[in-house]
């Protein structure tokens, strides 16, 4: 009897407590609206008080050190100051500001976001390729950063949102032109993170549990899934096995523009990943060069693989869309047209600057063509929008910088860039550069390709670079009891570096 009044003392006490607790906040209500327009719309907030604690909002969704919320919300908060930041995606501008709170007050605030941008109005239409978020929560999730095309994990996923992602269409149709996927999976073992896109069911191998480091081989697995119709995407440039699965011609793009980086700083993942040189590409900005590096190597073999973005919210602290591929499809959007878009490279990558290429009217990923002997000029004419401070514009051409303009110079010249001229096969790409330190922000297109008479692209040294790499992944691979196994997997390895030999004597360039 004694122990149930203690106990009825105590729960009487954190109740008095948690009541007087609650008194002691203020209510402060926040409405974000367009500026054009003036209705509300939904928006990221990140806010804090003045001990840099970042703040939640009841039951919006929150991750990390922001949350969402659809035009209007009520927040309840401990009596002091307040700085926020609130963003409704890239092609608005970040509004910034703070306000006070005292004991038991009520008080309210307007955001007007300005629109500087709107690539949907001019046929670009984004998508972030990893999301691992609660279906529950997508709708307000893109609403709020403006994206109108999510992979979202079906695989492995949250035992609470297991009946969701298996009810219905794999593909779910949102207002205002918005799509998700729910049923994406990843991959990801010694060989780095493989990911699988437009499927209608969970494989049957990935629902069993954790498959093992090496074995069945995930090239392999990526065979049986694209024959079911599977969108194949190696989910960073520097897994160790990109060249294995380049070789057997299972991956359908590469992200370039990767989960590592943040919108303020870079998270290291070196899980199964081939490890860059750190006193060449140091830090954030060297990881993303180091990125952009390997896949130029690939565009240099004549390989026209399409590079694409991804958040990892969820997985990661970034906001949804945060790493982005923008898409261009034209006058009509359809999922189905995104991804044959897509496939054909009419993309740009950002987590940042808005940059839309053409060269003679046409969007990146569009073939040009010469005889042989004659020379052939590409002149960019680029729109480019930005809220980032930008450093520099430049051209890659063949994997090298072949113009560089800086921002006052590119408005000087009414938006174009000095032409690249061609004499041999190749490709180049426009990436856009900013200031900011302690990530990778930048803006870069796919490839326009040249093709001059019946000439391949084809680097000795970039098939070599490959080559190599395999070699060394081949002395990385964990040893397997099974020898019958270990056959199995050799074999793959063999073969790809049988196909990055045959690359290297086939080779008409260093």
């Amino acid at each position: 009897m004694r122990s149930l009044t203690v106990y009825s003392l105590i729960l009487i006490a954190a109740l008095i407590a948690s009541t007087t607790n609650a008194a002691q906040k203020g209510e402060f209500r926040l409405t974000v609206v367009d500026e054009q327009s003036g209705q509300p719309i939904a928006c990221r907030m990140h806010l804090k008080n003045a001990r840099g604690i970042p703040q939640k909002a009841g039951r919006q969704p929150f991750l990390k050190d922001h949350f969402v919320f659809d035009g209007k919300v009520t927040l309840s908060l401990r009596e002091g100051n307040y700085k926020f930041e609130a963003e409704s995606g890239p092609e608005y501008h970040t509004r910034g500001g703070h306000f006070s709170v005292n004991r038991f007050s009520s008080d309210q605030k307007t955001i007007s976001m300005r629109r500087f941008a709107d690539l949907a109005k001019e046929g670009w239409w984004s998508g972030d390729m990893y999301v691992n978020r609660s279906p529950r929560d997508i709708e307000l999730l893109m609403r709020a950063e403006d994206l109108h095309v999510a992979q979202l994990l079906g695989w492995p996923s949250r035992k609470s949102d297991r009946d969701t992602m298996n009810s219905g269409s794999p593909i779910v149709k949102l207002a205002d032109s918005r799509y998700y996927h729910k049923l994406a999976g990843r991959d990801v073992r010694a060989g780095g993170g493989i990911c699988f896109f437009k499927l209608d069911a969970v494989p049957e191998i990935f629902a069993n549990g954790k498959l093992a480091n090496e074995f069945p081989p995930a090239v392999e697995l990526a065979q049986d899934l694209k024959k079911q119709g599977a969108w194949v995407e190696a989910d960073m440039a520097s897994c160790w096995d990109l060249p294995l699965w380049v070789a057997h011609q299972t991956v359908d793009s590469i992200r370039l523009l990767d989960q590592r980086f943040g919108r303020e700083r870079f998270s290291e993942d070196t899980t199964g990943q081939f490890p860059r040189d750190a006193a060449i590409y140091a830090d954030a900005s060297g990881a993303g060069r180091w990125s952009e590096y390997i896949y130029y190597q690939l565009l240099n073999c004549g390989l026209q693989i399409p590079p694409t973005a991804g958040s990892g919210s969820g997985d990661t602290p970034n906001p949804v869309g945060l790493n982005r591929v923008y898409v261009y499809c034209g006058e009509y959007f359809s999922p189905a047209k995104w991804w044959q878009a897509l496939r054909e490279g009419k993309v740009v990558l950002t987590n940042g600057p808005l940059l839309r290429p053409f060269v003679e009217g046409h969007p990146p990923g569009h073939v040009f063509h010469a005889d042989q002997g004659q020379i052939r000029r590409l002149q960019f004419d680029l729109k480019l929008a930005t809220k980032e401070k930008i450093e520099y514009l430049e051209v890659i051409k063949n994997g090298a910088i072949a113009v560089t303009v800086r921002l006052d110079e590119f408005v000087n010249r009414n938006g174009q860039l000095p032409p690249v001229a061609f004499k041999r096969s190749g490709w180049c790409m426009v990436r856009v550069v900013t200031n900011a330190r302690g990530t990778h922000q930048v803006a870069t297109s796919g490839p326009f390709y040249v093709q001059i008479g019946d000439e391949p692209i084809r680097s000795k040294r970039s098939a070599e670079f490959f080559r190599d790499w395999i070699a060394q992944r081949v002395e990385q691979i964990e040893n397997i009891d099974d020898a019958s196994q270990r056959q199995h997997v050799m074999d793959y390895h063999r073969s790809a570096a049988e196909y990055w030999d045959q690359m290297v004597r086939q080779a008409n360039r260093d």
